[in-house]
C-alpha cells in the first residue's frame, strides 16, 4: 500500500507523561508541544501532503481553567514561535472547529496563521481547535437547513457528498491514517464523518515521546494493511 496522503493525530497522554516523572500537567503540554514540532517537520520530511492534529476539543474547556489557560498560552506560543518556520518551509495552515465564541486574541491568531499561510503548497497543516466532531456536524445541518429554507437546494440534493461540503473540512482529503497514542483506543468525538474508513492505529507511547521514528512505525503499520472501503480484495473476488 502506498504511502498515506493524509494521516491525522490524536495526541493523547500529556498528562499521564508528566505524573509518570513526577511533574506538573503543563509540563507535559510543553513537552507535547516539542512533539509536534518534531512531528510537523517529519512529516514534511516524508512528503505526507495533509496532517491533521486534534490541538483542543470542544471538550477541553471543562477542563480547570488553570490548565486551559495555559493550554492557550501553548497555542500563542506556537503559533508566534513556529509561524514563520512554517511559512518558510511551504506549509499552510488551516483551523477546523467553532470559532464564533473564542476570545479575540486567539480568533486573530488563528486567521494570521491562515492568511500567511494561505498560498503555500508543500503540506497542509490542519489545527482542530475548539473542534468536536458532533458539534462540526450539528453545524453543518443548520448550514444546509438555512440554505434549503432560502431555496438554495432541494431536500432530494441532500447526499452525503453534498454534505460534507458543509463540514469544516470540505475540499479536504479524508484522512487515510488516525493515530492516537498513549494506548488509548477511541476517536474521542475527533473526524467521526470523515474517518469512516480510515486505518486506525493505536500506539502505546504517550505524546511527547513521539517522534519520527514512531510515525514511521505508524505508516508501516498502515502499509501492511489492505484497505477494502466496503468491498472485497480483488485477489477475493474470484473465491
Amino acid at each position: 500500500m502506498a504511502k498515506p496522503t493524509h494521516i491525522a493525530i490524536i495526541m493523547d497522554g500529556n498528562g499521564r507523561w508528566a505524573k509518570a516523572r513526577g511533574l506538573p500537567r503543563a509540563a507535559g503540554h510543553r513537552a507535547g508541544v516539542e512533539a509536534l514540532r518534531k512531528t510537523v517537520r517529519a512529516a514534511g520530511d516524508m512528503r505526507i501532503s495533509w496532517l491533521t492534529v486534534y490541538a483542543f476539543s470542544s471538550e477541553n474547556w471543562a477542563r480547570p481553567k488553570a490548565e486551559v489557560s495555559d493550554l492557550m498560552g501553548l497555542l500563542k506560543l506556537f503559533i508566534r514561535r513556529d509561524l514563520a518556520e512554517l511559512h518558510q518551509s511551504g506549509v499552510k495552515v488551516l483551523v477546523i472547529g467553532d470559532r464564533e465564541n473564542l476570545a479575540s486574541d486567539i480568533k486573530v491568531l488563528l486567521e494570521e496563521a491562515e492568511s500567511l499561510t494561505k498560498a503555500n503548497t508543500n503540506m497542509n497543516l490542519v489545527i482542530a481547535f475548539n473542534y468536536g466532531a458532533r458539534d462540526e456536524i450539528a453545524r453543518a445541518a443548520r448550514k444546509l437547513a438555512r440554505a434549503a429554507g432560502e431555496g438554495r437546494i432541494s431536500l432530494e440534493e441532500v447526499t452525503p457528498d453534498v454534505f460534507e461540503t458543509y463540514l469544516d473540512t470540505a475540499a479536504m482529503p479524508d484522512p487515510d491514517l488516525v493515530i492516537r497514542t498513549s494506548g488509548e483506543q477511541r476517536l474521542s468525538n475527533f473526524l467521526l464523518w470523515q474517518a469512516a474508513y480510515s486505518e486506525l492505529v493505536f500506539m502505546p507511547c504517550y505524546w511527547p515521546d513521539f517522534d519520527q521514528r514512531k510515525l514511521a512505525e505508524a505508516i508501516d503499520i498502515y502499509s501492511a494493511r489492505d484497505r477494502r472501503f466496503g468491498g472485497v480484495a480483488p485477489q477475493d473476488v474470484a473465491l
